[in-house]
């Protein structure tokens, strides 16, 4: 038998709460003493100790798990019950990542807003490529990093699966999805060599861009924000017109994200 103290230190909850789950008939103690009233438990009540704290952490009340435990759930139904709520937050977790992510981008924006130089803005002319991609559809801009890391991590093993060589750079470009309600399409492409070719992937010639804007980040994607706005600001102030999204060029993309070099190529035509 364990005092309630120790009982409670190897279930990792508190004594008030031993406390509490047995005023409410979910966990009474093996034995009161009936003199002093002390609670003991028994190691085998562990178990259930381990299922109220499971279900409730799945977002159930203290009856609604009492009933379920009064049901005896087995462990089977509980693990996948468990299985699911931890897909739940995982989701949940990615979501405020990515939302977080945004909210330092846009930090970031500011705090650089008239420092960040123009002079590095080029207007040149973009051949055409030919790529081998993969696309999915995002909400918006702001969503497009959970579409478009795992449609290059498939376009890739696709690629060396197939035994094409020399592929790369890698180019990124996007398209109105045309339902009006801000969502895109995002291309994942690949560089390849004439003839190369491989199952499940599309093979397309990108046309080239008369004009574009183009200006070089350096560093991870998810602080491209800054970039993207003094491309924006050299445009409005030469007298220029955005023709379309910018293509992203991956230059260089070492394991190191912070180390990553992109160029952004925006089509534009004179205002």
């Amino acid at each position: 038998m364990f005092t309630i103290g120790d009982f409670a230190r190897h279930g990792r909850v508190s004594v008030r709460m031993l406390r509490h789950y047995d005023a409410i008939g979910l966990l009474h103690p093996a034995h009161v003493d009936p003199h002093s009233g002390y609670r003991f438990y028994e190691a085998d009540q562990l178990a259930r100790l381990n299922r109220v704290i499971a279900l409730k952490e799945l977002g159930f009340t203290l009856e609604q798990v009492g009933s379920i435990l009064d049901e005896q759930v087995g462990p089977e139904e509980l693990r996948g019950m468990l299985r699911l709520r931890q897909a739940e937050l995982e989701t949940a977790l990615a979501e405020a990542a990515g939302r977080l992510a945004q909210v330092g981008a846009r930090l970031r924006a500011i705090e650089s807003e008239g420092r960040m130089s123009t002079q590095d803005v080029v207007i040149k002319k973009v051949p055409p490529v030919r790529l081998a991609e993969l696309s999915g559809e995002a909400a918006g801009f702001g969503e497009i990093g959970p579409v478009i890391q795992p449609l290059y991590e498939r376009l890739c093993a696709t690629l060396e699966a197939a035994g094409v060589t020399g592929f790369g750079p890698g180019i990124a470009y996007y398209e109105d999805t045309g339902r009006g309600d801000g969502s895109i399409v995002v291309h994942a492409g690949m560089t390849v060599p004439a003839g190369a070719e491989a199952a499940g992937v599309d093979i397309v010639v990108l046309p080239a861009l008369e004009e574009a804007a183009t200006v070089v980040h350096r560093g991870p994607m998810d602080e491209i924000l800054p970039s993207v706005q003094t491309l924006a600001t050299w445009i409005d102030a030469h007298g220029y017109r955005s023709a379309g999204y910018p293509r992203e060029l991956y230059l260089e993309c070492p394991d190191d994200r912070a180390k990553w070099v992109t160029e952004l190529q925006e089509p534009v035509v004179r205002a």
